[in-house]
């Protein structure tokens, strides 16, 4: 019996201090969130700020860039671009343009891949027939004509990625050489002339018929046949 009284006061005396420590240990809990709430609530909120904010503009970002790639997509397939607004393009933003035509005509795998280290290539795809094609894009100012070595450079590409027909686009000319090597090594010339009647719907196969003709006026062509 004493032994069980002793028992049962020492249970007794351990349930009063776990009693006090859970009362202390709730006291200080409630001393410290009334101090220190107000602090976790504002870190929350400025959280929670930055993290719409955030998806508000990448949300904008998102639907700004699907926009604008419908408004270049139907501008292309409606041949709105006027020759003064590529020459006011971006070396960039023409071999975007140049791509965009192609996917039009039916072209299958097109990507831009223009920039260092291009091997000379800034647009590859293959066109509606399942040939590979490697472009070149030259946005030089109209008063400029693209010499041979620009052509020696993309025959140099098409053997490198193995291409079944090499492309250059221009917004300018060609030099009389230029025409010559193109045409002796089956390379198509798009220029100037040709960008406009391209990007007004005609497709880039149905150019190769006047590949090496129709450039500019007649005092340009006289100048080409006398470079020839």
């Amino acid at each position: 019996m004493v032994r069980r009284g002793r028992g049962a006061a020492a249970q007794r005396r351990r349930t009063r201090r776990r009693g006090w420590g859970g009362a202390v240990a709730s006291a200080l809990l409630v001393i410290f969130w009334t101090s220190v709430w107000p602090y976790l609530l504002g870190v929350l909120l400025v959280g929670a700020a930055v993290a719409i904010g955030w998806w508000l503009w990448r949300t904008d970002r998102l639907v700004r860039g699907r926009d604008r790639l419908r408004r270049q997509e139907e501008a292309v397939r409606a041949g709105r671009r006027t020759l003064a607004e590529v020459d006011g393009m971006t070396g960039t933003e023409f071999e975007e343009l140049v791509a965009e035509l192609c996917r039009r005509d039916g072209c299958t795998e097109v990507r831009r891949v223009g920039g260092a280290g291009d091997n000379g290539a800034d647009v590859r795809g293959r066109l509606p027939d399942g040939r590979t094609m490697v472009v070149q894009c030259k946005r030089y100012a109209p008063s400029r004509a693209v010499p041979t070595r620009e052509l020696r450079e993309l025959l140099g590409a098409r053997v490198h990625f193995g291409a079944d027909l090499a492309v250059l686009v221009t917004t300018s000319r060609f030099t009389g050489p230029s025409v010559r090597f193109a045409l002796e090594h089956g390379i198509l010339l798009v220029h100037r002339d040709l960008v406009g009647a391209w990007n007004s719907g005609a497709s880039l196969v149905s150019l190769s018929a006047v590949n090496g003709r129709g450039q500019g006026d007649a005092r340009y062509r006289r100048r080409i046949a006398s470079e020839q």
